[in-house]
């Protein structure tokens, strides 16, 4: 993962240096009058220029290691945090190097294991605050970020850390059985088959791990929905379909199914259409990969639909969307058969537990 690491005195240059050679993929920023301590890998900036200087890395980096003032830090940054699911982990250490603190993005961002990485490089003490590393205990949030999954609404997060930190109990749906896995124990959780046997429960807190889209009225806000990235969506469309007509349908049906797109891992489709813009900008626009396959692949696999005369003819396949569907779930089950519109094909497949531990 990037990482910058921006030292400001002589002492942090030195410890700079150390910290770059045994972060993998970290850069160095010294400013320009400590170049000489900071061996020949690194950057430089002028004093004045820090400012600018995190702004413009800010986007562009998974973690900052500051070796400066905790004071300083916390001065510069404030105005470029956003969200604890997008912000860069950011650790300060002393030029000493006694401490490395994990500051902000602790869990989804992964500053407090930065800290642990630096102190582990450097010899310093890590410090890390937040409440369930202090109590030993995992947190929902460090399950969704180890287990790939999004989370539906960041501020119930809060609430369900604060019932374990105070050992309420919290009712549980997750088919997969990794949160039971995951906390091994720890923490009052209850496990149950159904939403509506948990619901039924007098447990304080709501955990529910699904690709189902839940309506907002239904929800409590002690509700958290944790999305498994399991759903793959099969994609054909006609030469030069807009983007927002693929949107449209896929949006559509997606919510006629009740299964939300947070749950989209890829989007698969023919590799003759690996040119097209529109379906180019559909997966950019939400941040999901394109996965294609060749005609011949395609002609592998049994489908329950008839074979499209249309997709003969233009690319020599039986069919698009439910084919790469079912291919790029790894041996997934269809969801949804083949909808049709005017100009686009769509399939849902869902992934099997044994793909998505492969993945």
């Amino acid at each position: 993962m990037p990482i910058a690491v921006i030292a400001i005195t002589r002492n942090g240059a030195l410890l700079g240096k150390r910290l770059r050679e045994g972060l993998a993929g970290a850069e160095l920023y010294v400013s320009g009058r400590y170049a000489g301590q900071a061996g020949r890998e690194r950057l430089l900036f002028e004093p004045g220029d820090l400012k600018n200087l995190l702004a413009s890395l800010w986007d562009k980096v998974d973690g900052f290691v500051l070796i400066m003032a905790t004071g300083i830090v916390v001065r510069l940054i404030a105005p470029l945090l956003v969200s604890k699911q997008t912000d860069p982990a950011v650790v300060t250490m002393d030029d000493a190097g006694r401490f490395a603190i994990a500051l902000t993005s602790g869990h989804l961002g992964g500053a407090n294991e930065l800290a642990e990485r630096c102190a582990f490089i450097s010899g310093a003490r890590a410090v890390v605050t937040t409440a369930t590393d202090a109590n030993n205990l995992p947190s929902f949030d460090m399950l969704a970020r180890e287990q790939g999954w999004v989370i539906d609404d960041i501020s119930r997060v809060k609430t369900l850390n604060s019932l374990l930190l105070d050992d309420e109990e919290i009712a549980v749906v997750d088919p997969s059985g990794r949160t039971r896995c995951w906390f091994h124990g720890r923490g009052r959780l209850s496990f149950y088959d159904t939403f509506a046997e948990a619901f039924d429960s007098q447990a304080r807190g709501l955990l529910f791990v699904t690709n189902r889209h839940l309506p907002p009225q239904t929800q409590p806000d002690n509700l958290l929905i944790l999305r498994p990235r399991n759903l793959v969506l099969g994609i054909g469309c006609n030469r030069g379909t807009a983007v927002d007509e693929i949107d449209t349908f896929v949006t559509v049906n997606l919510r006629r199914m009740f299964v939300s797109l947070k749950s989209v891992r890829c989007i698969a489709t023919a590799t003759a259409k690996r040119d097209e813009t529109g379906l180019i900008a559909f997966a950019q626009r939400y941040d999901l990969p394109l996965e294609f396959f060749e005609s011949a692949e395609l002609n592998r696999v049994a489908c329950p639909s008839p074979p499209s005369e249309h997709a003969k003819a233009a690319i020599g396949a039986n069919g698009v969307a439910e084919p790469a569907a079912l291919l790029a779930s790894g041996g997934g089950r269809l969801l949804l058969k083949k909808v049709k519109s005017e100009n686009v094909t769509l399939a849902v497949a869902e992934m099997c537990e044994t793909s998505l531990s492969a993945a």
